[in-house]
């Protein structure tokens, strides 16, 4: 049997970056806990000042099976480069780089910076930044 993890990303603004990843990954915004409307009307109920509703934010796998994204926030910005990033694959078996490239389009949208195109043993990806300049490709 395999362990269970999440991925956890340190954030300036939580919520906006699972808004990016959730796009980034065809994932959604974790719901709120099940018998509560809204996170703010749960964070409400357990006495979370306004000020702290933003502190976390996840994105899941609608069908239940990839690991949860967490985004917490932390005081300091980022100054290097990741050590791990995540491989968006988008491209199936065939290598198709027209689904790579219109993907790339779709996360550019949502906030992506892009870094650079890269060819190497006859795999295609495209290097990007999200908003808050974490790495990530798109193969």
């Amino acid at each position: 049997m395999s362990i269970g993890f999440q991925v956890t990303f340190d954030a300036a603004d939580p919520d906006a970056l699972a808004r990016f990843w959730a796009v980034a990954l065809d994932y959604e915004l974790q719901p709120p806990p099940e018998g509560w409307d809204s996170w703010e009307v749960w964070a409400q109920a357990q006495g979370i000042p306004e000020e702290h509703w933003n502190d976390m934010s996840a994105v899941v796998d609608p069908g239940g099976s990839r690991p949860r994204l967490l985004f917490q926030k932390v005081p300091e910005g980022k100054t290097a480069k990741n050590r791990v990033h995540l491989d968006v694959n988008v491209s199936g078996p065939d290598h198709d780089r027209s689904l790579v490239r219109a993907h790339v389009e779709r996360v550019l949208a949502a906030g992506a910076r892009l870094v650079e195109e890269r060819e190497a043993r006859g795999e295609f990806w495209v290097v990007l930044q999200d908003p808050e300049g974490n790495e990530l490709c798109v193969q």
